[in-house]
């Protein structure tokens, strides 16, 4: 059985949202690929990261992340250029899957794009610039394709808070071809995910759990609705308190709805001294939180596709990458998919960050 789960995710620097979408048309892409045997299932491209004239200085975000987590990783010996997948940018046929004409047409205007990334002087540059130096690398993450058919897999990039006709961070395509009918989320980014729970509001398919910062960005009620297991954190909540709701409504979670795949999460904006989580979790924290996450998905032998969202320090690059070690020093993650789980099913996984979008999309 061939299972195809696709996700796709668009920027917004400040704020990080995914947008699911259930499709059971079939769409044709040229994204899909199989991971070589001598590749891990982790998926990367160096257009990832932005870097242009000095203007993503001008962000609290860290545009160049991506690729220091991977320098990190091949200074540490965990993969070298050959045995990683590399993503391919999404067309423009691939992002009308979820977003609409009105939303692509709008990112050619350089106005727009200043004001989903909040980078105001790129207003002044010509668009084709906008399109190759920001938009490109977006949707490259977009592009980002792999099979889970190890039970496991990691975009290095992604972001959450998005709707198909708005920007604002990371999007999820979940394309139905058969054997996924149910979706789980844990969002365990410092913000609240409400593209995602806006859109998926009445859909029984799809289980949130989001655990975040009640006292910041963006305080959506409404979209609150749609989560199942909502936990809302205190200024300043620390380790022990933190993981021991994440050990307690992750395990819940996946006992209550048994998904067919996994979408996690992994925001680092919860670190200690972040500009926007206003939470204090140590490094040690983080590591210990995903290998908690990856433990009940990898026992359960259900595929976990995990996205690293949002971050906003430069020591998250580290973090992320010493997590990804943890996880493989745990037996969570392997070239063979050993582990204490394996999942019968295979999953495509088409990850990343498209083209930019305004507080709330993904391209």
């Amino acid at each position: 059985m061939v299972s195809v789960f696709t996700f796709t995710s668009c920027v917004s620097f400040v704020m990080v949202c995914y947008h699911f979408y259930l499709s059971f048309s079939p769409h044709s892409t040229l994204l899909y690929s199989r991971v070589p045997p001598s590749c891990l299932p982790i998926v990367y491209h160096p257009d990832y990261n932005i870097t242009f004239i000095g203007l993503e200085k001008l962000h609290p975000f860290d545009s160049g992340k991506w690729g220091k987590v991977i320098r990190f990783l091949k200074e540490d010996q965990f993969f070298t250029d050959r045995n990683i997948v590399e993503a391919l940018e999404a067309t423009e046929d691939d992002l009308l899957v979820v977003h609409t004409k009105r939303y692509l047409s709008r990112l050619k205007w350089s106005l727009v794009v200043a004001s989903i990334t909040e980078i105001p002087p790129l207003v002044f540059l010509p668009n084709f610039l906008v399109q190759r130096k920001v938009l490109r690398p977006l949707r490259t993450q977009t592009g980002g394709t792999i099979m889970v058919d190890r039970g496991w897999a990691i975009n290095v990039g992604g972001f959450h808070h998005c709707s198909s006709d708005r920007g604002g961070g990371f999007c999820f395509l979940f394309e139905r071809v058969e054997g996924v009918s149910r979706a789980t989320i844990i969002d365990l980014d410092a913000h609240q995910g409400n593209g995602h729970e806006r859109d998926f509001l009445n859909d029984q398919r799809v289980f949130i759990m989001d655990m975040f910062n009640r006292h910041i960005y963006p305080g959506d009620v409404h979209a609150k609705k749609a989560i199942k297991r909502r936990v809302e954190l205190d200024w300043a909540t620390e380790d022990s308190e933190y993981l021991q709701k994440v050990e307690l409504h992750s395990e819940g979670a996946l006992n209550e709805v048994r998904p067919d795949i996994i979408v996690y999460n992994a925001g680092t904006d919860v670190l200690d001294g972040d500009p926007l989580g206003g939470l204090s979790i140590s490094p040690q924290g983080i590591i210990k939180r995903d290998e908690l996450v990856f433990r009940a998905a990898r026992r359960r032998g259900i595929p976990i596709l995990m996205v690293t969202s949002g971050g906003y320090q430069k020591k998250t690059a580290r973090i992320i990458a010493d997590s990804i070690l943890n996880l493989h020093q745990q037996g969570l993650i392997g070239p063979e998919g050993e582990g204490e789980g394996s999942a019968p099913m295979v999953t495509h996984m088409v990850g990343g960050a498209g083209s930019a979008g305004s507080a709330h999309t993904a391209v």
